[in-house]
């Protein structure tokens, strides 16, 4: 059995070839289906995230070309374009990057932990499905044995490396029990979101989502059991809250000094934490001169984050080293799936030439021949047909100077 892993990742294709190319809920059961129907592939199971899109197979011969004109059909894509941006990873290497993926290795974000509750989710599905069997069972176990191990005995999740994880933890500072405050989100964009959702993880009491588009805010505070509002109720609702994460789009400040001051004078001068997350800034920088208001920007973000990234690095390469032993197990268990194939395969063999050599011996005996003489010559024909063909190609190899083989032969013969 041979692994192979194919796909394309964010690295590899613009998100409108990723977006094509990737399986939906509804269609993964259908394309799983057919793989195991097109030909060699025997196992099969489809990763795909808005970042990448993989199939992982078992298959009895190497080879990958009708899985890109198969994708291709799939996506709509021209199958030369596509094979340009595909990457192909057999065996070991298919191994190697499966580790790499479940720890968060391979990920935009280094060390994120999202893709491997994805990719158990794909695996389960293909598993329920019946498309996966002992080897690809196998694989992505270990899999997730590695990312947890990845995690344990290194620092790779440790150190965050998004503004808007590092601006959560910076509010921590500044309030000891973010279950106590109110926040106010202005913006609607995937910062905005990610914000929230580490708010809501943090258990705050209460936030409000404002936006130009009402309705886009109305989206995200459904999704995070808040309030929208528009921009022009934030200085009426601005003495309410305790937080301010602002991201939006504007070219210029919507939020100056002197809606501020007026805030915090309604709420007697109780503390505010402002992150202004927009390039350009949403916040004037004067809103640091009032005593009570914690601003901070992108700027001052910058620093942690480059910080932390470094850390990660770090942790990266005592994964690798984990993920390379681990790779080496493993390819050692597949070696030892293919030798029980193969000794079975062998001694399948053997039994049927006893079988045959008995049924001639036991037509002798009928016929009243000598049981001695019989024997003997059951014995004598059973060794020379056991010794046939490995004395063919031990003469062959001899003739042709393959020393190696003649040597393997000597150890496996004992001789």
């Amino acid at each position: 059995m041979h692994l192979l892993t194919l796909g394309l990742n964010h690295q590899t294709a613009p998100i409108d070839i990723r977006e094509r190319a990737s399986f939906g809920p509804d269609s993964v059961q259908q394309a799983l289906t057919e793989l195991v129907q097109s030909g060699d592939i025997r196992e099969a199971a489809i990763l795909s995230t808005c970042n990448r899109t993989e199939v992982y197979c078992g298959q009895e011969a190497v080879g990958q070309d009708h899985l890109v004109d198969w994708l291709a059909r799939h996506s709509g894509l021209d199958a030369e374009q596509l094979s340009g941006i595909v990457y192909r990873h057999p065996d070991e290497e298919a191994v190697r990057h499966a580790f790499r993926v479940a720890s968060g290795l391979d990920s935009m974000v280094l060390g994120e932990p999202q893709i491997l509750g994805q990719m158990k989710e794909a695996f389960h599905t293909a598993l329920r499905i019946g498309t996966t069997g002992k080897v690809l069972n196998n694989l992505f176990q270990r899999a997730f044995n590695v990312a947890k191990q990845v995690r344990t005995d290194t620092a790779i999740g440790k150190n965050a490396v998004s503004v808007a994880y590092i601006g959560v933890n910076l509010a921590k500072r500044v309030f000891t029990r973010l279950s106590d405050q109110n926040v106010l989100l202005i913006g609607a964009g995937e910062t905005i979101e990610l914000v929230a959702r580490h708010l809501r993880q943090n258990r705050v009491r209460r936030i409000l989502v404002a936006n130009r588009s009402i309705e886009r805010a109305q989206v995200l505070a459904d999704e995070v059991n808040s309030e929208a509002i528009t921009l022009s109720q934030i200085p009426d609702r601005l003495p309410e809250v305790d937080i301010v994460v602002t991201s939006t789009s504007s070219p210029l400040p919507i939020l100056g000094k002197g809606v501020f001051e007026a805030a915090l004078k309604k709420r007697k001068h109780r503390p505010m934490f402002v992150l202004d997350l927009a390039v350009p800034r949403d916040v004037e920088p004067e809103v640091n001169q009032l005593r009570d208001a914690y601003l901070y920007t992108v700027d001052d973000l910058k620093s942690l984050v480059e910080e932390n990234r470094v850390l990660r690095q770090q942790a990266a390469a005592e994964a690798q080293n984990i993920i390379d032993l681990q790779v080496v197990k493993f390819m050692r268990w597949m070696r030892a799936l293919d030798s029980v194939s193969m000794i079975r395969t062998y001694r399948e063999g053997l039994d049927a030439l006893k079988r045959h050599e008995m049924e001639k011996a036991l037509r002798r005996l009928e016929r009243g021949e000598d049981p001695g003489t019989v024997l003997e010559q059951f014995a004598q024909d059973l060794a020379n047909k056991i010794a046939h063909r490995p004395s063919q190609v031990l003469r062959q190899a001899e003739i042709e100077g393959h020393s190696e083989l003649i040597a393997s032969a000597r150890k496996l013969l004992d001789l």
